[in-house]
Parts: C-alpha cells; structure tokens; sequence
C-alpha cells in the first residue's frame, strides 16, 4: 500500500537547450561560469537540509555509471547514505550497500515497493527512465535545473514521450550561478 503523501519528482539538471549529457555521456559543461547578481545562493547548509528531504533515488543504469565516476574522479558520492534504485539488465558494480541493482517494471517498483516505504522518491536519470514515468503517469513533479549553456546535441532530458503531459508551474528561483531551477506539477 502507498503512503498517502508519498511524492515522485523527476529532477536532472540540462542545458538550456535540453540535453542532460552530451552523446557521449560526458557532462563537463554542468560547471559554469555564469554570474547572475540578482540570483540566491546555494550554502552548504541549505543544500545539506534539502538533500535530507529526500528518502531515496531512482537511476538508470547510465546515470548510475556517471555517478561512479564522479565518485572515483574524488568529487564523491552524490546520493549520500540514502537507498539508490538501479535499473538495469546489466551486471554493474556494485561498491555501496545502499545500492540495489533492480531489473523489472518501472511501474511496479514505484507504485508497488518504493511509494508503500518512502515518501520522497527522487528519479535522478537519464533521459528514457524520465520519459518512461512520464509516458506511464508515474511521476507527480518535475523539477528542471536549467544550466546557461547551449550544447547542441546530446542525451534529451525526455526520451520518446508519445504525447503532450501538462504541467503547472509551482516555482521558480534563479542562482548567482546563472542556473535556473524550475519546479512543475504534472498535471493528470
């Protein structure tokens, strides 16, 4: 059985022409050097307490290999202690006792296992496992960090959507980095 108030939110952070990674996977253009005096800043504190908030994360297995590499590159582990959901066909390391590696239905796992034991469920990537909630009316909220570069091509944020999803603004906040970060509700 679900929690009542349990939450599923898409969040990538993309160009602001929409890809969340070049074709390659590469995402060295997430630094920018963008100066917005108008903008908030991100504490430390701030980012600390939000990331609190969150009980658990959903990835596809490309997401998750990025994530690895930023973990050996020393920029650490993004997720914290908190429960990372893999999904995958394939055999991937697995170096954290917080990972589990989940072969199935997207559906099953979040309206099935993860909405009956957590309330904020953040699906993290990439592109298909957003498109996929979307197309399956899995997801309650998007949340869009929109970083000011233009890249040209790479991965979509949304992979194959086969119709319109509507959505209502809820927020919107602008930081010194120049970043852009929007927070929709999707809409039945």
């Amino acid at each position: 059985m679900a929690l009542t108030d349990s939450r599923v939110t898409i969040h990538m952070a993309a160009s602001l022409d929409g890809f969340i990674a070049r074709k390659d996977g590469s995402t060295d253009w997430l630094e920018t050097r963008d100066s917005f005096d108008g903008g908030e800043t991100l504490s430390p504190d701030y980012i600390a307490d939000f990331l609190q908030t969150i009980d658990c994360y959903v990835m596809g297995s490309r997401t998750y290999e990025t994530a690895l590499g930023f973990d050996e590159k020393g920029f650490g582990w993004s997720y914290g202690d908190k429960p990372v959901f893999v999904l995958t066909h394939r055999d991937l390391p697995k170096r954290r006792e917080t990972v589990e590696l989940v072969c199935g239905d997207l559906a099953e796992l979040l309206r099935g296992r993860l909405r009956a034991l957590y309330r904020s469920i953040w699906v993290v990537g990439g592109g298909a496992v957003a498109g996929e909630c979307l197309r399956r009316n899995l997801a309650d909220e998007v949340r869009y960090s929109l970083v000011p570069v233009l890249i040209g091509d790479g991965v979509r944020f949304f992979e194959d959507l086969d119709r319109d999803v509507s959505l209502h603004l809820m927020e919107v906040t602008a930081y010194k980095s120049g970043m852009i970060a929007l927070r929709h509700e999707v809409r039945p």
